[in-house]
């Protein structure tokens, strides 16, 4: 059974850190596009990063840009992101999500992706 776990939120204060891990199962991430969103409390869930399956390239939501960082670990079948300089407003459940499919880009479309994570609270306090 394919599955996708997230873990690492929590509640922290402005200007903080936490690191996102989406662990895969029943599949090897190699040949699959990652990417994180969220989706705060009636807002729509908007794409945050993704990277590549064939070359790791990266994109990020202009509002995490400087902040965020996308990484994988494939020996490890799992994805990161590291959220740094935290304001309020990234407070959300941040989800993963694959996409399978073997190529150097990847997109923030929650349309693009086939496999969901359950989510992971992040609250930042002011």
């Amino acid at each position: 059974q394919l599955q996708l776990v997230e873990s690492g939120g929590g509640l922290v204060q402005t200007g903080g850190s936490l690191r996102l891990s989406c662990a895969a199962s029943g599949f090897t991430l190699d040949y699959y596009a990652i990417g994180w969103f969220r989706q705060a409390p009636g807002k729509e869930r908007e794409g945050v990063s993704c990277i590549s399956s064939s070359d790791g390239s990266t994109d990020y939501a202009d509002s995490v840009k400087g902040r965020f960082t996308i990484s994988r670990d494939n020996a490890k079948n799992t994805v990161y992101l590291q959220m740094n300089s935290l304001k309020p407003e990234d407070t959300a459940v941040y989800y993963c999500a694959a996409e399978n499919v073997f190529r150097r880009t990847c997109g923030l479309g929650s349309w693009e992706y086939d496999y969901w994570g359950q989510g992971t609270q992040v609250t930042v306090s002011s």
